[in-house]
């Protein structure tokens, strides 16, 4: 009974560290999207028009970029290290 406990808590460890990263991988998201935002939209309004989109989404696209490029230079310096 204690393996299945364990088992369990495991898992559980797991789903909560899945729904962290979700949580950071969003609120990440959200902070880029508010410095493009700041950077990209001169007056706000119904519509964006398609410079101000195409400035967006090139905005959005370098930081994702720059955040994979870090997370793979940390994951080779980590595997290095064992």
């Amino acid at each position: 009974m204690a393996e299945l406990s364990e088992a369990n808590e495991a898992e559980l460890q797991r789903l909560v560290a899945a729904e962290q990263q979700k949580a950071q991988f969003t609120a990440q998201v959200h902070h880029f999207m508010e410095l493009c935002w700041d950077k990209c939209v001169e007056k706000p309004s119904n519509r964006l028009d398609s410079r101000t989109e195409n400035c967006l989404s090139s905005c959005v696209d370098r930081f994702i970029d720059t955040t994979l490029a870090i997370t793979s230079r940390f994951a080779q310096i980590v595997q290095k290290g064992q």
